[in-house]
């Protein structure tokens, strides 16, 4: 699953997509963007889709992106403590993050039930675009996008 403000950069996967990013951070794989290019547009594709919901498939899927960095970037892969118990992974209370980017970028937060019907992945995309280094100026379009329930 691909948002409409991953949209510019959709059709080539050259950036990873909000789906890949949710899912490295749950298996704890740290993936450059160099790594990234150097995967083949098969390659990303089968990252967009496999699906991580059982313990097995994680496995699955991270032995298959190791292997990637491997064998495509000639790199040894990174780890990171797997996500647990992150502000995107509760859906009960909108992190103050979100409400303070909301707010000074002019917008209104989610309220409570609002960020509680998003999904994991809106609620882990929204997470995302709040901190440093990353392309904040989606933030906006994919609140709206959210709430909107364009998305």
């Amino acid at each position: 699953m691909l948002f409409n403000f991953e949209m510019d950069f959709a059709t080539s996967l050259r950036c990873v997509p909000m789906i890949v990013r949710m899912k490295l951070d749950i298996c704890g794989i740290k993936l450059s963007l160099r790594q990234w290019s150097r995967f083949t547009r098969e390659d990303r594709h089968a990252l967009v889709a496999r699906s991580i919901d059982t313990r097995m498939e994680r496995m699955a899927y991270c032995a298959f992106l190791l292997h990637l960095i491997r064998i495509r970037a000639g790199d040894m892969a990174e780890f990171l403590p797997p996500a647990r118990a992150e502000a995107w992974q509760l859906p009960d209370g909108v992190p103050d993050a979100i409400r303070l980017k909301a707010e000074t970028d002019g917008l209104r937060p989610p309220t409570p039930e609002q960020w509680r019907h998003l999904s994991s992945l809106q609620r882990f995309a929204l997470v995302k675009l709040t901190r440093r280094g990353h392309e904040n100026q989606n933030f906006g379009p994919a609140l709206r996008e959210f709430l909107d329930g364009n998305g």
